[in-house]
């Protein structure tokens, strides 16, 4: 639609535009003031909900990727300025590139375009900049900008295709903004990222483009403005310390110090658009009142969309750190919906935010002099795992003016005005921990932090302590693989008490609109599967109804609202809060037309999930001050992993509907690794899952939480450690060194005497202070093994010179701590000896089991004995297993050790910063233990933080604030029993671990406190496992109603065995089991598919059923069936299985890699489904025929019966070599057979199917199938068709000329010039104007696809016949650019079989076979043209040429390079002959000539040549629309149609074809008559015989490939997966065994035409006068200046001097030689670049012819008049008389139609005025008329007519006198008499004339007086 500008920021996510009319398609209007395109009033029909560009660039990846952007600058229009030499500049992300220079005009056409390749991650990427900018080249650089347009690339890439193509740019000036549009720029521009396809940069053939109002990219309708973004920052707090202390400690060393400073220096910066400002630095300073107002001047609305925060740290030294980066996206913060309610739009804002805080995230808080290894989490990229601090601050967009400075202070009213924003309340955090499970730090106590901001960081010393860490426990083996925490019945429970503002309204609302996502997504996820599983009609639209109700109820929810004195909101609160009102308003609306207006489900889904995409455009909160709760995983002071929860989700509310949606559910969590480091180590362990509940609220709302608790009971207990040394001699002690107080914490920081404790107020002890043993101490060594070796060392020592004899301490264990001797180790109590004490020969000892060292404390022990060893030692090993029931074994341990250990409840260790153990050792030096003492809580929200009694001063400043937190645990009294089942069924696709390409996979479960693994399967990537693993007595706390809502998660990890070294990760899945209260619950679980993944990679499914049973007494159901010692999968969950047979065809392979160094040539295939094997025969040598001679296997198997079930098919290639080895050199695995399954062919139906088998062809019952003909036509039909094909096929070279030779020999074929195989491409792809007469014939036209002919629908890729498998080899590394080895060509066929072994059988559906021995054909290759290569030189060009190569031949077209050009016009034909299959593969490659260099590849394409051979739509030699035997349609095949048809017929078993005369055709069922087909007779002279035509219309009708054009894409494996251009090509294939081939189509490209353009300039009228002559008069010294555009060579006419009236006379002929294509009606200029350049530049270009008016000036530059450019295609006709021209003559941008245009190619000649015009100011004023005669002649024509230049010789054709000037007409000072004569004299004659009456009178007065008396006297003498 015209006139639909784009309107950015709005539609430009355009998934549903809106849908208008115009109101009147009248003229486009113009603004007077501004000079600007007014828009037309539209008039909405409805509304659509557009996504707007809410859709911000989320989760975006951090990995740098090959990214390309392309830009095209096309043609510029109405810069500002007359007569200018414009310049295009393009920066994309700091890289420049420009365009030539453009003489003389202002709207240059430059068609140039540019690549810019990039490294990058996307999510930088998308924030960096796309500039355009027009330079006037011929001014000073400082004000030669002409105008300017910036975006980000974010905004490209949300666009369709993530492109612009053919846009309108409007220009303005960034500095002065008022003044308007400074010009439009035409560009395309384009991201493409790897496995993008690059959109075409062709012109639309339509000529809308040019339609500048409907294409322009401008914002909103409205004019750039000038507006300013005002940052009023205010202040921050809690910014973390980031120098280091190393001054301040000389400092206080010297006493010089003063107080304690905070040691960050911060500064913050705002940057939008890629301009910053920054604040004042605050030295010393971590909660910095800057006070400043930051502005920045931007346009808008701005084409950018996120602006950044940064808070950084001045250092003097180095660079300043960056201490975090908050990015805040655009639209989140303002809309652009639309203009006003009368629209049904909401109204839009501008920019508004705050004032609120905005949270910053990055590394960790911790300060170390270390370079931080996660620093880029500071600058935005990545997931920040730590609060970084806060910053407030207020952003206001004023439009209409710039900055005029960039920073002021805020002035005092603001700084009160912002108080109450400030407001704090009290918030606590609670979170229970329940279950720590799969933790990855064994060698120290690991605790977990839970924090929101810096409330409860533990590490922070600024920070009041409070419970907010669970108390450091051992990790717990658990049998199998894993660690837990064993927490048991006391689960460790954290609060975090905070302050922070209340935005709960905010937090609120968002939680409402994600419960309203989260309904709506499980809604459509039940109609997705309903869809699945094929539903009825009926119960699909119930589903669809009800998740519309639910949809329409819940957007009628209401939002909440800010309670005044509670909640202080700002205006964005207001405008956001109206916006998504207004969205769910629109929404309900929508919803209930639906209902009413839904037809189809899947449409009325989309709509769906549109509304769905909306509300997660509303979801976001731009003003979300509260920080996440981040919880920590630590051990000892090391900060491990981390997990962040908004803290929306955990927030509590009143009412139900706004609650998070985790607050106080119990939830698992899989830890995170901080940073990409785990990535890039690939770290494959979990670092730990946890199950937790979180709520957050309000102070004096925590009693919901303690509601909440109603499994467990809450106690907080007091917490102190007892630590004592051991001293010699004197034994434990807590006198002497300890390092620690004698009562302290856990981690001995501070001293917590138990006698210093005191309730907090409002609480009281119940009962005295205990000793309480940290739980992990109980267990054993051996807790949670089945088998235990028991080892002790047995040692000896010697003097010099003596022999060897027990040491002092004769046995030791591994650490030296004497032991018992090995006889006196007691078995426990529940075990068995294996075996008895063996000597361990398995290390570097000697033969008897020594090894020996100097000295048994420093170690260094070796296997040989030297004199100077004075100690040996040798390991004794035993193994025991454990007999007794685990569950006894358990309960009697921890009865018996608590008895033993409560009394005392020490630990010990070497030393306090070492691993804690239970029993005493003789290396431990400490010991500690634990005393609690519980508290009860007698008033309501009281805190229960300690303030301890000190009684000496000291001890005060050591303590932090004297303050000490509580242990909190929820205590359950019992926990329940569990047992799980987990039936592992089989997995599929899993990743490679070996070499080989194979694994050997195993699983491993983890549920909660135990582990278990399934047996390992070798050699699979599909391994089926049919096993069920029990887990027995699992003890689960809480109530089991709890376990069923929300069932603790499975964790499946799978790992590939290796003999050696450690079993390398695979993947990992989760799953959840089905709960069974009841163990008599009849449900069944349901095996599934769980994708597994490993970090970013796919890794397969695994297909598996999970399920829990609560021990309540009553039996569970029995155990499943046992094979060996492995429960198998029990029946009922295990798939029903069906008798199946599966064809295989094993056609051949192809491109074999080499495999260990040397070929693979003699390979065999195994095929394995559901553990059956099929083996194919060996190929002798692949060399000469790389096909199976035996094609088909057969499979009987057993197969589950639903698809969800199916096995994959294993594919795996061996090589036969010598000495009996066989190499697995190639695997594919096919997920899916689904594609492949068909019914099975019914033995009696085949004999009728469709007049199937039979028919003449065959043989067989002819008779019975020829119906309803006559007996004479029978015998006539049944001697034609051999006779017809008896010539064909003995005479190969009888083809078709010779047969019509004897008609054809008259009328000799039409040859028509401007008719070529071109007119036949242009005409198909819409070019009309380059082949008008061709369309006017009316011929036959091709398909020209856009993508390669295998993506074409009907196609399917060729693999109709057999289908190319990829083979892969090994290890999938990601360095590898490709694992692909080779391919496997054949196919498959699966249908059920009788389940009765007895019943007949199916017959085969592979029938019929092509040969597969070796075909030669000819091959031809067409290639017609390139488009968008990428650019090879640094001129931003290449110089392509083709190489073709196919097997062992290669064809180089070097000579004949196309110069200078990325959108080469080839037209070539190549031919080659090849052996098809042997030789299959061909490559069209692209190069890039260079003299010195070698050539560079720029790109190429292979096409699979057998695949067309072979398939069934016959894509040797694609059919033409008509059969000629002359002409451009030329028949080319080297069958004819009627032959194709009958070979078409009989492949397929089609009955026919019987022709009746050769006017109709029987085939199959169905006449065709050739009258239907051709109504009327065929217009050209070309067309061939009747049943020949026939049979083609016949062919035309079946899926056949028809004559084409395929533009393939071109890669670089420089760049993969990112396309290097395009090119248009097609191939033939001919098998030699048909006979030769028709003659080849000429495609070399169209050659230009010579034409010379002669122009007489005869007068110009109405010039204006530019000068004052001396005299004082107006007048001008004329002359006429006219060149071709593009050729640029200059020619003038004389100078007309001094015209006075603005007439100029001149007869004079300009001459100008150009080439000119008439077919494309362009003009082609060939000239060098440079002068250094080596070729010719060709460009083609529209043949503008510019005249100008200049009026000469000897002693300065001349001045330009005005101007006119006339393309010779398409002029406006000229004026008869000079009264009658006028500029309206001439074609405008905005009033192109209205103006009659006319050719001068057709007119030949054309005479009259033509207006010439000056547009300086912008609009075009008339400065004059040139009256001249253009005339267009050939080169032939223009030597037998010569005519010379100006008035030179020969001058005629036709003679040019003189002109006939006015004798005013002259040069000055080089004609003195005439300047007398016709200046002096003709100005001052009476001047002159009266001078000399003066004179003549003065003269006889003169005399007179002289005379007078003489004469006087004389007269008086004489008398």
């Amino acid at each position: 639609m015209a006139g639909k500008g784009q309107v950015l920021g709005e539609s430009l996510l355009g998934e549903e535009e809106e849908e208008e009319e115009e109101v009147d398609p009248g003229p486009p209007q113009i603004d007077p003031a501004t000079g600007q395109v007014i828009p037309r009033p539209k008039k909405k029909k409805r509304r659509v909900n557009k996504m707007g560009r809410r859709k911000l660039l989320e989760n975006l990846s951090n990995k740098p990727t090959d990214f390309q952007i392309r830009v095209k600058v096309l043609e510029a229009r109405q810069l500002q300025g007359g007569n200018i030499q414009p310049v295009a500049k393009v920066t994309v992300a700091n890289q420049t590139k420009q365009t030539r220079v453009k003489k003389s005009t202002n709207s240059p056409s430059w068609n140039e375009a540019f690549f810019f390749n990039f490294k990058k991650s996307p999510a930088d990427l998308m924030d960096e900049l796309v500039e355009f900018k027009v330079f006037n080249s011929k001014k000073l650089r400082s004000d030669s900008l002409i105008g300017s347009f910036k975006c980000d690339v974010g905004m490209v890439y949300l666009e369709p295709r993530h492109s612009f193509l053919h846009k309108w740019l409007l220009l303005s000036d960034p500095e002065d903004t008022m003044s308007g549009a400074k010009g439009y720029l035409k560009v395309c521009v384009c991201v493409i990222g790897p496995g993008d396809e690059a959109p075409s940069f062709k012109p639309v053939a339509s000529e809308e483009s040019d339609d500048i109002e409907s294409n322009l990219l401008r914002p909103a309708g409205v004019q750039l403005q000038p507006a300013t973004f005002t940052l009023k920052l205010y202040r921050a707090e809690d910014i973390p310390r980031m120098d280091s202390a190393f001054m301040q400690g000389v400092k206080k060393v010297f006493g010089i110090g003063e107080e304690q400073k905070e040691l960050v220096d911060p500064y913050f910066v705002f940057s939008f658009a890629g301009k910053e400002v920054q604040s004042k630095i605050m030295y010393n300073n971590d909660h910095p009142d800057w006070n400043q107002i930051l502005k920045i001047g931007i346009q808008f609305p701005s084409m950018c969309e996120r602006l950044k925060f940064i808070v950084r740290d001045w250092d003097r030294v180095t660079d300043d750190d960056t201490i975090g980066t908050n990015i805040l996206a655009t639209s989140l913060i303002s809309s652009s919906a639309g203009s006003g309610p009368e629209d049904d739009q909401f109204d839009s804002f501008l920019p508004t935010f705050g004032p609120s805080f905005v949270n910053f995230y990055g590394s960790t808080r911790e300060y170390s002099d270390l370079p931080d290894e996660y620093d880029d989490l500071n600058l935005g990229k990545g997931e920040g795992v730590a609060y970084r601090g806060r910053a407030l601050v207020e952003i206001q967009t004023t439009l209409g003016e710039l900055p005029e400075v960039p920073v002021e202070d805020i002035n005092n009213d603001d700084i009160l005005r912002v108080q109450k924003f400030m407001r704090r309340r009290k918030y606590k955090l609670h979170a229970a921990f329940l279950n720590a499970t799969m933790v990855s730090a064994i060698d120290a106590p690991v605790e977990f932090e839970v924090s929101i901001g810096n409330y409860g960081n533990k590490l922070d010393e600024n920070t009041a302590p409070c419970p907010s860490t669970t108390q450091p426990t051992n990790a717990v083996f658990d049998g199998c693989h894993y660690y837990f925490l064993p927490w048991s019945g006391t689960k460790p429970c954290v609060v975090v008490e905070s302050s922070w503002e209340d935005i709960s309204f905010r937090l609120e609302g968002l939680n409402l609109l994600l419960k309203i996502i989260d309904t709506l997504e499980a809604n459509i996820e039940q109609v997705r599967i309903g869809i699945k599983a094929k539903l009825p009609t009926p119960e699909l639209a119930q589903l669809l109804i009800s998740l519309l109700d639910q949809l329409e109820q819940d957007c009628r929810k209401k939002l909440p609202e800010p309670t005044p004195g509670r909640h202080v909101s700002n205006e964005l609160d207001r405008l956001t809060r109206d916006y998504r009102e207004f969205e769910l308003e629109t929404i309900a609306n929508n919803v209930i037309k639906l209902k009413t207006s839904a037809t189809d489900v899947l449409e009325a889904m989309a709509e769906v999930e549109n509304y769905l995409q909306i509300l997660k455009n509303i979801a976001k909160e731009p003003q979300n001050s509260m920080p996440d709760v981040v919880i920590w995983m630590i051990s000892g002071d090391k900060r491990l992993a981390y997990y962040r929860i908004p803290a929306n989700e955990v927030l509590w509310s009143q009412n139900p509907d706004y609650i998070g949606r985790l607050c106080g559910r119990l939830q698992t969590l899989q830890l995170k690794f901080p940073g990409l480091k785990a990535e890039k180590e690939k770290v494959s362990e979990v670092p730990a899952m946890l199950r937790t509940k979180i709520w957050l609220g309000l102070a004096n709302e925590d009693d919901a939480w303690h509601r909440m608790q109603t499994e467990g009971e809450l106690a907080v207990y007091a917490e102190t450690y007892e630590n004592q040394c051991n001293i010699p001699v004197v034994g434990w002690t807590k006198k002497g060194p300890l390092g620690r107080p004698k009562w302290s914490d856990s981690q001995g920081k501070c001293s917590l005497p138990r006698e210093s404790f005191e309730p907090p107020p409002g609480w009281r002890w119940e009962g005295d202070w205990y000793v309480s043993p940290e739980l992990s101490m109980l267990f054993d060594k051996d807790a949670g093994h089945k088998t235990y070796m028991e080892e002790c060392y047995e040692m000896h020592s010697r003097l010099p010179g003596t022999s060897w004899g027990p040491a002092t301490r004769p046995w030791t264990d591994v650490k030296g701590d004497e032991m018992a001797p090995k006889d006196s180790v007691d078995l426990p109590p529940g075990w068995v000896w294996e075996d008895v004490w063996q000597i361990d020969l398995s290390r570097a000892v000697d033969e008897e089991g020594w090894e020996y060292c100097v000295e048994s404390t420093m170690g260094g022990y070796g296997p040989v004995e030297k004199r100077y060893h004075l100690c040996r030692r040798r390991r004794w090993v035993r193994t025991r297993k454990l007999v007794e029931d685990a569950k006894q074994k358990k309960h009697k341990l921890i009865q018996e050790k608590k008895i033993e250990e409560a009394a005392e409840g020490w630990e010990y260790a070497p030393l306090f910063n070492l691993k804690f153990h239970a029993t005493e050792r003789t290396m431990d030096m400490v010991r500690r233990r634990r005393w609690h003492r519980k508290m009860i809580c007698e008033k309501k929200g009281a805190d229960c933080y300690f303030a301890m009694k000190f009684e000496d001063e000291d001890d005060k400043e050591d303590f932090n604030a004297a303050y000490a937190a509580p242990r909190m645990f929820l205590t359950f009294k019992k926990p329940f029993k569990y047992q799980m089942r987990a039936y592992i069924y089989q997995a599929r696709d899993l990743l490679a671990g070996d070499e080989t390409g194979l694994s050997d996979p195993y699983a491993r479960l983890s549920f909660l406190t135990q582990s278990s693994v399934t047996e390992k399967k070798e050699k699979s990537l599909c391994p089926t496992w049919d096993q069920t693993l029990i887990f027995e007595e699992l003890e689960i706390y809480g109530d089991p109603r709890a376990i069923e809502e929300n069932p603790p998660e499975v964790m499946i990890e799978l790992f590939d065995y290796d003999k050696f070294g450690s079993n390398e990760f695979l993947g990992r899945t989760k799953a959840v089991p089905m709960v069974k209260l009841d163990p008599a619950d009849a449900r069944m679980p349901v095996l599934q598919w769980y994708p597994i993944s490993r970090g970013q990679e796919d890794g397969g499914e695994l297909l598996a059923a999970f399920e829990l049973f609560l021990l309540a007494g009553s039996d569970l159901p029995f155990l499943p069936p046992k094979k060996g010692d492995l429960f198998l999968v029990p029946n009922g969950i295990r798939p029903v299985m069906q008798r199946t047979a599966i064809e295989v065809l094993c056609w051949g392979v192809r491109n074999m890699q080499k495999f260990q160094l040397s070929a693979v040539t003699s390979p065999s295939i195994e095929f394995e489904c559901g553990g059956h094997v099929q083996e194919s025969n060996v190929i002798k040598s692949t060399k000469k025929n790389p096909n199976f001679t035996e094609n088909i296997l057969f499979f009987d198997v057993m197969l589950p019966r639903e698809e969800l079930y199916m096995p994959p098919m294993n594919i795996r290639v061996r090589d036969h070599r010598q000495f009996g080895r066989k190499p697995t050199v190639g695997i594919h695995v096919l997920k899916s057979l689904e594609e492949f399954r068909c019914d099975p062919v019914q033995a009696e139906l085949a004999e009728d199917d469709d007049g199937v088998q039979g028919g003449l062809v065959n043989g067989g019952r002819g008779g019975e199938h020829v119906i309803d003909m006559p007996a004479e036509e029978r015998k006539v039909e049944r001697k034609s068709g051999p006779q017809i094909g008896q010539p064909l096929k003995s005479f190969p070279q009888l083809e078709l000329p010779a047969l019509f030779r004897g008609k054809q020999e008259e009328p000799d074929p039409v040859v028509d010039e401007e008719i070529d195989w071109w007119s036949k491409y242009y005409a198909s792809t819409g070019q009309t104007h380059k082949c008008k007469k061709y369309i006017e014939k009316g011929q036959d036209k091709i398909e020209v696809y856009q993508t390669h002919l295998e993506d074409v629908d009907f196609t399917n890729g060729f693999s109709d016949f057999c289908s190319t498998f990829e083979l892969q080899r090994g290890k999938d590394e990601e360095d590898e650019e490709s694992s692909v080895v080779g391919e496997f060509k054949g196919g498959f066929k699966v249908y059920p079989l009788p389940p009765d072994p007895n019943d007949e059988m199916p017959s085969k559906v592979f029938t019929n076979l092509p040969s597969s021995t070796p075909e030669e054909c000819i091959v031809r290759v067409y290639v017609i043209c390139g488009i968008d290569f990428q650019p090879n030189d640094t001129s931003g060009l290449a110089d392509p040429y083709i190489e073709i190569i196919l097997g062992n031949k290669k064809i180089s077209d070097r000579d004949n390079y196309k110069p200078n050009t990325i959108d080469p016009v080839f037209g070539q034909m190549f031919e080659l002959t090849t052996m098809l299959p042997v030789q299959k593969d061909l490559t069209i490659r692209i190069k890039d000539y260079d003299i010195i260099s070698s050539d560079d590849v720029i790109g190429e394409t292979t096409i699979d040549l057998e695949n067309r051979y072979l398939s069934k739509v016959r894509a040797t030699c694609g059919l033409q629309k008509s059969y000629c035997i002359a002409g451009v349609n030329q028949w080319r095949d080297c069958i004819k149609p009627r032959q194709i048809l009958e070979n078409y017929c009989k492949q397929n078993h089609v009955s026919g074809p019987h022709f009746y005369g050769n006017n109709s055709v029987k085939v199959g069922k169905k006449i065709h008559n050739l009258a239907d087909y051709e109504p009327n007779k065929p217009v050209d002279p070309n067309v061939g015989p009747a049943d020949e035509r026939l049979a083609l219309h016949v062919l035309h009708t079946l899926p056949m490939v028809k004559e084409h054009v395929e533009t393939r894409p071109l890669f670089n494996p420089i760049q993969p997966g990112i396309e290097q251009g395009k090119i248009q090509m097609w191939v033939d294939i001919f098998p030699k065994s048909l006979g030769p081939p028709g003659p080849p189509f000429n495609i070399e490209a169209r050659k230009a035409k010579d034409y010379v353009l002669r122009i007489i300039i005869w007068n110009t009228v109405d010039v204006v006068l530019d000068e004052e002559s001396i005299t004082g008069e107006k007048m001008s010294d004329i002359y006429v200046k006219g060149w071709v555009s593009g050729i640029d060579e200059k020619q003038k006419t004389d100078v007309h001097y001094r015209s006075l009236d603005g007439e100029g006379n001149f007869n004079w002929r300009f001459i100008f030689p150009f080439s000119y294509v008439p077919a494309e009606q362009v003009m082609e200029v060939r000239k060098k670049e440079h002068f250094w350049s080596l070729d010719e530049t060709v460009q083609h270009l529209q043949p503008n012819i510019v005249i100008q008016v200049w009026d000469n000036d000897k002693f300065s530059m001349d001045d330009f008049l005005g101007t006119v450019s006339l393309n010779l295609n398409a002029m406006p006709m000229p004026a008869k008389k000079a009264s009658s021209c006028k500029v309206s003559m001439l074609p405008d941008i905005t009033t192109g139609s209205e103006v009659k245009l006319v050719s001068l190619f057709e007119q030949k000649r054309l005479r009259g005025f033509w207006p010439v015009y000056n547009d300086d100011t912008g609009t075009r004023t008339l400065t004059g008329k040139v009256e001249m005669e253009m005339e267009l002649v050939s080169v032939e024509e223009a030597e037998e007519r010569p005519a010379g230049q100006g008035q030179e010789e020969p001058n005629m054709n036709p003679k040019l006198d003189p002109p006939k000037r006015p004798e005013t007409s002259f040069l000055w000072f080089t004609s003195p008499w005439k300047t007398l004569r016709y200046i002096i004299w003709r100005n001052y004659k009476w001047y002159f004339i009266g001078f000399l009456v003066l004179l003549l009178i003065l003269l006889l007065v003169f005399l007179f007086l002289y005379s007078f008396p003489g004469e006087v006297s004389q007269w008086i003498v004489n008398g």
